[in-house]
This record gives C-alpha cells, structure tokens and sequence, in this order.
C-alpha cells in the first residue's frame, strides 16, 4: 500500500479511539469536566501528563530544530526536561494539596483577591493561545503532506476531533484520551529511530549509536561550510536565558500543573509526577539522536544530487515535500544540482515560490547572492520525513504522521480546556456569577471549549514561526506571569496581592512587548538587549517579576492572618496524606 493509503488507515484508526474514548468517559459533572473526577490512577495520570506536556514541538520540531542548531539545540532538552524536574519537586505536590482546579484559582484564593484572580485568568489564556498556535501549527503540517490536503483543510480537521473529545469529555475525556495518545506518539517516534540508527550504526539503541553519528556529521558540516555540528554560536547569557526560561516556564504552564489535582491524593500526585517523568525521558533521550540520524541523511541525499533525470538524481521524498512549500530548491550557479551550505536559499516564505525553472527547480527571484546556499528547508519537517529519506516502510511513515498528531492533538486539548476552565470556572463562576448552576456553568464551559477551538484554529493558519519557537514563546510568557505568583504564594507568608498583581502585570507586559518587538515589529538581532534573544527574555521578565513583586509587597499591608495560616498548611505535610 502506498504511504497515503497507510497514512488514512491508520490516523482513522487513531482518531476512531480517541472518539470512542470520548464517549465512554462523557463529563456528568463539573468536577469530572475540570479534574476528571480525582479519580486517575498515578500511572495513568503520568502518561497523561506525559502526553500533555509531550506536544508536537517535542515531537516534531524539537529534533527539528537540534539537526539545525547543533548543540545550541540543546537548550530545549535541558530547559524542558529540567522544568518538569522543577514542576514535579517543588510546584505539584504543594498545588495538590492546596486543592483548586486552575492556577487562577490559586492566585486568586491564595492573595485573597480577585482582581488577582483576572490577571491569572488574563495570563492564562494569553499563554495558552500563545502555546496552542504551535500545536495547530504542527497539525497542518502532518495533514498537509500525509493526506495531501490544503494546509488550511488539515487544521480543521484537527480542530474537529479536539473539539469533540474536550468538549464531551472534558479533563475525564482528555485525560484518558491522552493516555492513548501517549502510547500511539512514543511507539511512533520510536519504530523509526530504532529502524535508522540500525541501518546509520548497526545499533538497535539510538541513545547508543547516537555518538557515532556525531564525528561523522562534524565533519559533513565543516566540509559544507558549517561550524562543527558539535559548536555552539549562540551567547553563553542566552543560552543560560533559554534554558531557565523554559524550565521555569514549564513549572508554570497551566494545562500541566491541573494534570495533578486529577489524583486523589497528594501523595498520588507526587507518584504520578514520577512516572510522567520515566514517560517523557523515553523521548527526550531519544530526540538528540533522532536529530543527528536526520541531519546525516538529509546531507548524503540531497546535496550534490541532480534536479533532472540520471545516477544521482533527488529521490521522490525530496519532490513530495516540495508540494507542501516545506522544502525548495533554486539553482543559483545554473549546473542543475543542489547546493546545500551555509545562509539563507532565498528571502521570504514558500508559499511564494514561482513555477520550476529550467531544470526543474522552484525558481525564486528574490533569492540572496551573498552565500551559496541553494536549499531551504523547514525545520518543523525533519522528523517526519526522516523515515522517507531513510527510505523505510510506508507504514513507518504513516505511523509517524499518527504519532505526530496524537503529539499535537493531547497538548493542544489540555490546553483547550485552561481556556475554557479559565472563562467558566474562574471568570464566571467564581468572579461574575457565583450563583450560577452546576449545569449551566457545565454549558458555559463547553460554550468557551468551542470559541477556544475556532481561536486555536486561525492561529493554527497563521502562525507566528516553527512550532518550537512558537512554544518557546509560551514559556517565556508563562516564566513571566505565573511561576514567581506561585512560588511566592506556597514559600512566602509575606507575599500580598498588591505585590502579586503588579508583578504578573510587569512580568508578562515586558516579555510580551519584547517577543513581539521582534518578531512581529521589525526588532533585529542586533538590537537584542544583552544578546538575550525573545525566546530567552521570559528569564528576565521573572526576574522583573520577583523584584516588583517582592518590592511592592514590602511597602504595603501584609496579607491578613487567615492567608499566612493557609501557607503554612499548604507547605506541612501530614502522614494521612
């Protein structure tokens, strides 16, 4: 059967179980809406969790991005696997124990006020939209090869299967959906890594075979003009930025801190924490070699190869992907080959890429004279065709596609459902309408489940950058805004609502406005302040943070003595527990 073929076959048969899971575990209540009833197992909140926080940039672009950067790379598997570290030590237990469903809740019920609240719930979805964009993202990108449809067509269709499971079932759907998804996403990026670093290193073990592949691929790079695949040329401060940055924003990223008060004890949280854990280093070991295997093939297939007809010409993996506008090709020297070494193939996107040229390149007038690069290459593709240019089975390659949606899809409904949880439970419920029903905030919160989706969807379309850098930005926002509220709020008596509100405020406002001078307002390089770059500059906005959080609370009130007394209850542990 051809890839195709598979692909429908199996991504139906994915999407059948998460649709049928749905079903059987339909929300009855709010409380099986928002934490699935505190009735999951460790274990199976572990894989949830693992799901949940494994979304498509770890899947897709995370050794995406590695094969590019190199060991600057790095950043992502030590910022990330540290920030569950952190999130599972010194957060989850403490937030279990304090017991309400969102990280809005905690804010506003720990500083005992509700503007406190609005700023979380503010945050929240900012966040959350932010971190989703990168998940839609990497759902069109799948859907946009694998079943060769419009890019646009692929978002939807994922926005039809999160809406349906989320919606119906809520935290309970979602949970066990992701304990499914997981399972699908590990074997997927698994079967191929094992299949390739066989055939690279003769080794069954890709975390083993991974060292060999990296003198072979320093040279590669040094012979194209690149620095050693092993060098890295970002700025010690960023990379320092990065890292903290997405480890402190992992600890306080909402859709994972509520996957803990889905257990029904404290202790079962800290449990399943450790299993999450056991889940996610399965991949993140895996990642590095993933990359290296990726960027080896990709360097021995393509450069040098002919456009046209003869011996070394492009293989058909090469051309499908150029349908996608995900790869292109433009012959700068005229000799009909490709040229892959350092610097930009061309100025702008690919969706503006003009009909083939004489030997059957995509033409690009505006291509850049300055290097001699003649490839352009999305780094969001790299996982996905590796299997392709490794040239293993069709179903190999179709199960990478379904491992990759179920990657994108868990992360993206965990996240749904913050949104939704933050407009019913915290905004309505708790602020506007405290007298609402149970069944009428149940309404309310698929109502904004469905707004969330639709949102979620034209970011999808139109996103901002390659899924991890999308993501990176979310963690940056989150580092900003909730992490320094959180961990004040279970370590410090002291800290009062005035210090907490002005904080989050501060905090995200300049994280925000320095992501999108760059990014979106025409801020360059060069300009970076301490050449922290916006993925990196959430550090900073948690240090502003802490500092106006700290200085504000010092010269006002102290919170009154029923707020001191909860802390000290959240952070004494007690042996029924």
């Amino acid at each position: 059967m051809s890839v195709q073929t598979w692909t429908f076959l199996i991504v139906s048969l994915t999407f059948a179980i998460y649709i049928g899971i749905a079903i059987w575990s339909r929300a009855a209540s709010t409380k099986d809406f928002y934490v699935a009833g505190e009735s999951v197992s460790p274990i199976a909140n572990g894989m949830a969790t693992a799901a949940d926080w494994m979304s498509a940039a770890s899947f897709i672009s995370m050794a995406g991005l590695i094969s590019f950067l190199g060991y600057d790379g790095s950043v992502y598997l030590m910022g990330w696997t540290g920030g569950y570290v952190l999130l599972a030590l010194l957060l989850a237990p403490y937030l279990r124990k304090f017991g309400k469903f969102t990280v809005p809740d905690f804010v506003g019920d720990r500083y005992d006020s509700q503007a406190a609240r609005l700023v979380a719930v503010v945050c929240a979805i900012f966040v959350s939209f932010t971190y989703v964009a990168g998940q839609m993202r990497g759902v069109g990108v799948v859907f946009s090869r694998f079943l060769e449809v419009d890019i646009d067509v692929g978002v939807m269709i994922g926005m039809f299967i999160v809406l349906f499971y989320a919606v119906l079932g809520g935290m309970k759907g979602i949970t066990y959906t992701q304990v499914a998804q997981y399972v699908i996403l590990i074997f997927a990026f698994m079967v191929p890594a094992i299949f390739i670093s066989i055939l690279l290193t003769d080794n069954p073990i890709p975390q083993a075979g991974f060292g060999s592949v990296l003198e072979k691929l320093d040279g590669l790079h040094e012979q194209l003009g690149f620095a050693a695949y092993t060098d890295g040329e970002k700025p010690l401060i960023d990379v320092f930025c990065i890292t903290m940055a997405l480890m402190v924003g992992t600890a306080g990223l909402p859709h994972v801190i509520i996957r803990f008060y889905t257990v029904p004890k404290v202790r079962d949280a800290r449990v399943s924490a450790g299993w999450a854990l056991l889940f996610i280093a399965i991949l993140y070991t895996t990642a590095p070699a993933v990359a290296a295997f990726a960027r080896t093939n990709l360097i021995q297939t393509v450069d040098g190869a002919a456009y046209a007809e003869g011996a070394e010409r492009l293989p058909q993996w090469f051309r499908t992907w150029e349908n996608t506008g995900l790869i292109a090709w433009v012959d700068k020297n005229g000799d009909g080959r490709v040229q892959y070494r350092k610097g930009a193939a061309f100025v702008g996107t690919p969706e503006f890429l003009e009909p083939r040229g004489a030997h059957g390149q995509r033409t690009i007038s505006n291509a850049p004279t300055d290097n001699d690069n003649e490839l352009y290459i999305d780094r969001d593709i790299m996982v996905l065709a590796n299997p392709e240019i490794a040239n293993l089975p069709a179903w190999v390659i179709a199960l990478v596609a379904a491992g990759a949606l179920a990657a994108a899809l868990s992360t993206a409904a965990g996240l749904l459902l913050v949104v939704s949880t933050a407009i019913s439970h915290d905004l309505l419920k708790r602020t506007l309408r405290p007298d609402i029903s149970e069944k009428n905030e149940l309404r309310a919160a698929r109502l904004a489940a469905v707004a969330a989706v639709l949102v979620a969807g034209y970011f999808g379309v139109r996103p901002p950058g390659f899924v991890a850098q999308v993501v990176a930005f979310a963690f940056g926002l989150a580092a900003s805004s909730f992490f320094p509220a959180i961990i004040l709020g279970i370590f410090s008596q002291r800290a009062n609502r005035q210090g907490a509100v002005a904080g989050m405020v501060v905090g995200i406002g300049f994280t925000a406005a320095y992501i999108l001078y760059f990014k979106f307002l025409g801020g360059t390089p060069d300009q970076y302040w301490c050449s922290i770059s916006p993925e990196g500059i959430g550090t900073v906005g948690m240090l502003l943070n802490f500092g106006v959080a700290l200085t504000v609370g010092r010269f006002t009130p102290p919170p009154p003595d029923h707020i001191r007394e909860l802390v000290e209850q959240i952070r004494v542990p007690k042996k029924a527990e």
